[in-house]
């Protein structure tokens, strides 16, 4: 009995046989590739990404009361129009990448309200970092500078708008929170001065190079510092300290900066610039050590180089001047980029941030000495500090 595979085979190598062949892969890519790319449309529908109770329950609840849901238009933008690209390349990408999700899926990390509450600042700045990355490419599958009428906008937006057309802005710098709610932007900074403390608990005044964590008193002898009290002067957040020596819970640190003449209370790190190092007590002001003179001719001021030695509690220390510069970065970003795009620090010179974080603090969620260390981190950043643009 002749065997039927060999007789596919010897059909299979005739003319007849390969035109049957083509044909039949012909059909099977086609219905495979159709089937691939209704599979693709369906995992990107509204209905498939609503279809869990995390995404249901938190996010979608959200959406459905703004202007991207339901709008006199009558469009609506999907979650796919804003968070799967269109063009084949980069969505395939991004499916790939939606794994991850499936897996977060599977083990629940955020199948409760108050899972999702805790990572909604890590997930947003993913899709945020993704967006930017971009230029906000899903934004622009609908929406173009080229093709807006700022007339037809309020001033302050029409101002914004065109400024972040000149400058080549991005849509998610200023867009933040369009279509899902904002996550509390302090809780990435807070948690890390919450290190900083538990570390400066463990470890401050041990290094001898260490800088102020927060606002601190401060005395000019140990026994006034023993007692407490408000202090006789107070070391400003971010200040660099030489720590001398150690007794109980406090530290003996000498400050290096600047004293304006007629002035000596104050201790700035640079002469002409408004750096805050320390205010202190008249009488404190007596015992610095100077170092030098100078006269500015650009304040038209004399500077006197000076040293004062200070004692203050140890555990506002830190030795870790890598992790206290991410926290002020962290906090300039998540205070000052939620609205817009902020100006690097190295844009402006230190004296001018002063004013900026003045004026701009206000719209901010950030307590005093929030502001006082967001102004110190900006002004060691500045443009004639650190050399920026």
């Amino acid at each position: 009995m002749a065997n039927p595979f060999i007789a596919v085979v010897r059909f299979m190598k005739k003319p007849v046989g390969l035109g049957v062949g083509a044909l039949i892969g012909v059909v099977v890519g086609v219905v495979g590739w159709g089937g691939f790319n209704t599979a693709m449309e369906a995992t990107s529908s509204l209905e498939f990404c609503t279809s869990c109770h995390e995404m249901r329950d938190n996010v979608f609840q959200e959406y459905k009361k703004t202007i991207h849901y339901s709008n006199p238009a009558g469009v609506r933008a999907v979650c796919s129009d804003c968070h799967v690209p269109k063009d084949w390349s980069h969505k395939i990408i991004r499916k790939v990448q939606a794994s991850k999700e499936v897996w977060g899926k599977i083990t629940g990390v955020i199948d409760t309200p108050e899972k999702f509450e805790s990572k909604r600042l890590e997930l947003a700045k993913h899709e945020w970092a993704r967006m930017k990355a971009s230029d906000s490419r899903e934004c622009r599958n609908c929406h173009s500078f080229e093709a807006m009428d700022f007339t037809h906008q309020r001033p302050k937006a029409s101002k914004q708008m065109q400024k972040a057309f000149k400058e080549g802005g991005t849509c998610i710098d200023c867009h933040k929170g369009i279509a899902h709610k904002l996550p509390d932007m302090s809780g990435g900074f807070r948690s890390k001065m919450k290190d900083l403390k538990a570390e400066g608990l463990k470890n401050g005044g041990k290094a001898e190079k260490s800088w102020a964590l927060t606002t601190s008193p401060a005395w000019g002898d140990l026994d006034k510092a023993a007692a407490g009290g408000s202090g006789e002067g107070r070391i400003l957040p971010a200040a660099p300290v030489t720590v001398l020596k150690l007794s109980g819970d406090l530290a003996q640190v000498r400050i290096d900066g600047w004293q304006q003449a007629g002035a000596e209370r104050l201790i700035v790190a640079l002469p002409g610039k408004r750096i805050m190092l320390a205010a202190v007590s008249a009488a404190l002001a007596e015992t610095a050590q100077v170092k030098s003179t100078r006269h500015d001719d650009e304040t038209d001021l004399d500077w006197k180089e000076a040293s004062i030695v200070l004692w203050m509690p140890k555990a506002n220390l830190t030795a870790d001047q890598k992790a206290l510069w991410a926290y002020g970065e962290e906090m300039f970003d998540a205070s000052c980029g939620a609205c817009h795009s902020p100006a690097p620090p190295g844009h402006f010179p230190a004296n001018q941030w002063v004013g900026i974080v003045n004026d701009m603090k206000a719209n901010t969620s950030l307590e005093e000495d929030e502001v006082r260390f967001l102004q110190a981190y900006l002004q060691n950043h500045a443009q004639d500090v650190v050399g920026g643009h």
